[in-house]
């Protein structure tokens, strides 16, 4: 794979900076990828790319292992795996895949991940293949994908409520009487003929929607 196609591969497991068209990637060929690069700057991104490739519901372990040849790569995969595991612990985050990981850790692999742990806990710097890690980048970059995941899950609330009040609102109102219930919703002036029909016809249904006996019978028919 050249380094063009695994930035691009990569772009869509999280790698910062990186912005490509969306299309099929081979998640685990990816993660077998960035771990025979020996690129620093991939190797610091790697627990969110484990993440990300995890979220695909096609990451297995054994389809990466199996992309690697030697056992050195094999070697580096696995010290890169406890490292993101030290990291999801120190930064208290849970996954299930991780905890899945974590179950068959070796006892030199569970030795090499307390360390870690308490490396970057009290943010020390550590050496992993011969590479230095810096404890702040780890956790900022990892930090800073969390932020963004929750921005993401935040619009899509967002977007899911504007959806349903739209829908709520097509039950009642007629396409004109909900324009100017947003209008009037919004503080926007209404004319003398919107005023007059909004007073004659949508504000009796806002009167009866916003009646709390009506809205507990509502509910207790759905139930």
């Amino acid at each position: 794979m050249t380094t063009n196609k695994l930035e691009k591969s990569l772009s869509q497991l999280g790698f910062p900076l990186l912005e490509v068209e969306a299309g099929h990637i081979d998640v685990n060929k990816t993660l077998a990828e960035v771990v025979r690069s020996d690129n620093a700057r991939y190797w610091e991104a790697f627990p969110v790319l484990l993440v990300n490739a995890d979220k695909t519901g096609n990451l297995n372990v054994k389809q990466v292992e199996t992309c690697l040849k030697s056992e050195a790569d094999r070697r580096k995969w696995r010290k890169l795996v406890v490292m993101s595991l030290a990291l999801y612990r120190v930064m208290r985050k849970r996954f299930n895949f991780a905890d899945q990981l974590d179950k068959k850790l070796s006892p030199e692999e569970k030795k090499l991940f307390w360390e870690l742990r308490d490396r970057m806990g009290h943010a020390e710097s550590f050496k992993l293949e011969n590479k230095e890690f810096n404890v702040s980048r780890l956790t900022t970059l990892f930090d800073n994908y969390m932020q963004e995941e929750a921005l993401k899950a935040q619009k899509t609330q967002v977007k899911h409520d504007e959806f349903s009040l739209e829908y709520a609102l097509s039950q009642f109102f007629s396409p004109k009487q909900k324009e100017l219930f947003k209008k009037k919703l919004n503080g926007e002036p209404l004319n003398k003929t919107e005023r007059e029909y909004f007073s004659r016809t949508v504000k009796k249904k806002v009167v009866a929607l916003a009646n709390p006996e009506l809205s507990r019978l509502a509910q207790k028919l759905l139930e």
